[in-house]
């Protein structure tokens, strides 16, 4: 049997994950993050719950103090992004950049453990052929969390365990309930940890970014009202521009440079392509040729089909870090800051964040 840290937010999935594991046998040490201050689940409450856990479960357990960390990785990205008048995702980043890699170093270096565990839904096999591990969607694929995982590096996969990955979030809840857990019954929490502590991601932003007021235009730059902040919209945002039109209007583009929201009808809003940098070869070696995927470009959007097509390579010719997506029909929505991830049936092939669009695009 391994020892096995068990990264513990004090919710119901990770609560199992743990107790999964203890029971096949395993040594187990319970791990929590201390990200933030405030009343999210993932802090001060989780920590509670996680240390009561572990008491259930006869484990140790250890806090790490993790806040400089994600104030530095998480707050200040988003905070400069939606700034710039992007809309980041911190999740992956996160995952990466705060949890996996920094707690994976942690349970090996400092408490001697031979892998990490998560409540993730997701799975993690092994080509032999490829000698790669792969990351794969998880059974439930309504709780999946691939695409929030795609970032993740071979040495990270290759000491992570996702005991959740082959069974439903029904089957999680049962089995917490059968053993006993306090955690069994407690209620989902929100996909983003700062939305919890600050009841909107409008409310966290608007503690660290003052009021800007500037034009709301149209695509041929025409100016149709006023705005508070490029970063209180979101591309394809219909609701609460505060336009009125004869026809419904869309967030079409954010200009950081010029602080405008650039609004047009829905048509506008779709796009044929994009291109996505900062590439992570997930489960397989970066391709050299165009590459027929599913792709899928936010968490609760189903996969579509698209090329992918490598862009750009390294001084040995060997990494494509830039990729275009070529999607089949043009996509609603696609926005800047956003991961676009791409799949090969429930294997994740590698994703990235989608790139601003040039203004003279939009504006044309």
């Amino acid at each position: 049997m391994s020892k096995i840290v068990v990264g513990l937010s004090g919710g119901v999935d990770s609560s199992v994950a743990a107790a999964t594991l203890h029971r096949q046998g395993h040594e187990i040490i319970g791990l929590t993050l201390w990200l933030m201050k405030g009343k999210g689940q993932c802090c001060s409450e989780g920590m509670v719950d996680a240390v009561q856990l572990c008491d259930e479960l006869g484990i140790p357990h250890h806090l790490v103090d993790s806040r400089d960390t994600f104030q530095q990785q998480i707050v200040d990205y988003l905070v400069a992004g939606y700034g710039d008048g992007i809309t980041p995702l911190p999740c992956s980043q996160c995952n990466r950049s705060v949890k996996f890699g920094p707690m994976l170093d942690y349970a090996q270096r400092e408490l001697g453990a031979e892998a990490i565990a998560t409540g993730h839904y997701a799975r993690i096999t092994y080509d032999a052929d490829l000698d790669r591990y792969q990351l794969r969607r998880a059974v439930d694929l309504t709780k999946d969390q691939s695409y929030f995982l795609y970032d993740l590096t071979q040495e990270m996969l290759a000491g992570t365990r996702f005991p959740l990955g082959n069974q439903t979030k029904v089957e999680t809840r049962k089995m917490a309930a059968e053993l006993g857990l306090h955690t069994a019954e407690k209620p989902e929490s929100q996909d983003l940890c700062l939305i919890e502590e600050h009841g909107s991601m409008q409310a966290f932003l608007d503690r660290y970014l003052a009021p800007q007021p500037g034009n709301i235009v149209d695509t041929e730059g025409r100016v149709l009202g006023q705005h508070t902040g490029i970063h209180h919209y979101t591309i394809g945002q219909r609701k609460g521009i505060g336009i009125a039109a004869p026809h419904p209007l869309y967030v079409v583009a954010l200009n950081g440079g010029r602080n405008e929201v650039v609004v047009g009808d829905r048509a506008e809003v779709h796009h044929p392509d994009c291109t996505v940098q900062r590439v992570n070869w997930v489960s397989i070696p970066p391709i050299q040729t165009p590459q027929q995927v599913a792709v899928q470009i936010r968490y609760r959007s189903p996969a579509v089909p698209a090329t992918v097509i490598p862009l750009s390579a390294s001084e040995d010719g060997t990494n494509s870090d830039r990729v275009k997506l070529v999607f089949d029909q043009p996509q609603f929505g696609v926005t800047p800051g956003q991961a676009a991830v791409w799949y090969d049936d429930d294997v994740v092939l590698g994703g990235g964040i989608i790139e601003p669009w040039t203004m003279q695009a939009v504006l044309s």
